[in-house]
């Protein structure tokens, strides 16, 4: 983790030599616990910090000087002093236009020393009680927002975090991935309706792939598109829907097999593909593919089947490729209590079946 608010050489051209003298004077005893590394180190820090001691310096050249200071300390990896003395300066000067900074470069010291649970309390801190503040052109809180969605683990506060990222600095997010990550954190949650509702809002603005998510398109358009569907082929008897299917085949029907099958998500592949291929996401009409004589369909569905999966052998379509499975599946949609752990025809595998 990098910050970029530390740097180097942005004081010591505001102090003439007078300034230099009188600050060094005027450095309390007290700072001596903040001296670290080389003697010039030290002694540039205790010009610096005479310079926040003096009632003449302005917040503006305080602030400077807690840079240079911070760049000396995070050289020297103190980061726990470094924090420690950070916060200090913001609680006893509450009203200090840069404390936002302070407060946030606390946070990044615990960062570094991967205190995260630490750091989070305090960049929630910068973006509750502080006015947002820029700094070399970024925004104080935009950053905690970030560090604090890298970093909390709590779904709930994670929503409040991304919601707050996406209102106020929309335009400088990616708000197609942001909205997909918040309808993730809706799911865990189990607020389904808005979960479908960022999604929904997520499809129009994907742009570029999600890191972790490769296939977040397809995975949101199905949850909309199914949650929008009247899900009218799902059935509560695996039984009852093989019958059905074995009907419309001994009777040679393309139109009974239209009906049954899933109307969102059908696919229909060879063993060897990826469900979430596109090429496996058709239109499918089976018509033309049942006119070479009657399919046939096995007794019984295939061994390998269980309580969540199942197979149905067939041959017989007059196709190059005779013998197909057909697959069924139960439904994994809370969203929907009553179609939830329903069963559906969801797809097709061309040839036999792979051992």
């Amino acid at each position: 983790m990098n910050l970029p608010f530390f740097r180097r050489g942005a004081l010591i051209p505001l102090l003439s030599l007078f300034s230099l003298l009188v600050v060094l004077a005027s450095c309390t005893d007290s700072r001596h616990l903040w001296l670290v590394g080389s003697p010039d180190d030290k002694k540039e820090l205790r010009i610096l910090m005479g310079m926040l001691d003096s009632r003449s310096s302005t917040s503006l050249e305080r602030f400077a000087a807690l840079r240079e200071i911070s760049s000396i300390m995070l050289r020297q990896k103190e980061y726990g002093r470094l924090a420690t003395f950070l916060t200090d300066i913001a609680d006893r000067r509450p009203n200090d236009p840069y404390d936002a900074w302070y407060i946030f470069s606390a946070a990044w010291c615990y960062d570094s020393e991967g205190a995260e649970p630490i750091a989070s309390l305090y960049y929630e801190r910068v973006v509750k009680d502080y006015p947002d503040l820029e700094v070399d052109g970024k925004s104080i809180h935009y950053q905690s927002l970030l560090r604090l969605i890298s970093t909390v683990r709590s779904p709930e506060r994670r929503i409040a975090f991304f919601t707050t990222l996406i209102t106020r600095f929309q335009d400088q997010v990616d708000m197609g991935r942001m909205l997909f990550l918040l309808g993730k954190e809706y799911e865990k949650v189990g607020d389904w309706s808005k979960a479908i509702e960022t999604y929904a809002r997520f499809l129009p603005l994907y742009s570029s792939q999600i890191p972790g998510y490769p296939d977040a398109f397809s995975y949101a358009r199905n949850i909309v598109d199914f949650y929008n569907s009247p899900k009218d082929w799902a059935y509560e008897d695996l039984n009852v829907l093989v019958a059905k299917i074995e009907d419309a085949l001994d009777t040679s029907s393309p139109v009974k097999l239209m009906n049954l099958r899933a109307k969102v998500n059908f696919f229909a592949m060879s063993w060897h593909q990826d469900e979430g291929d596109a090429n496996s996401q058709v239109l499918f009409d089976f018509a033309p593919l049942m006119t070479g004589g009657r399919v046939s369909h096995a007794d019984a569905l295939d061994p390998s089947s269980n309580t969540r999966e199942a197979y149905l052998k067939t041959w017989g379509w007059s196709d190059r490729i005779g013998t197909w499975y057909l697959y069924f599946r139960k439904i994994n949609f809370p969203a929907d209590p009553e179609i939830h752990g329903r069963w559906e025809w969801a797809g097709i595998y061309f040839g036999e079946k792979m051992q």
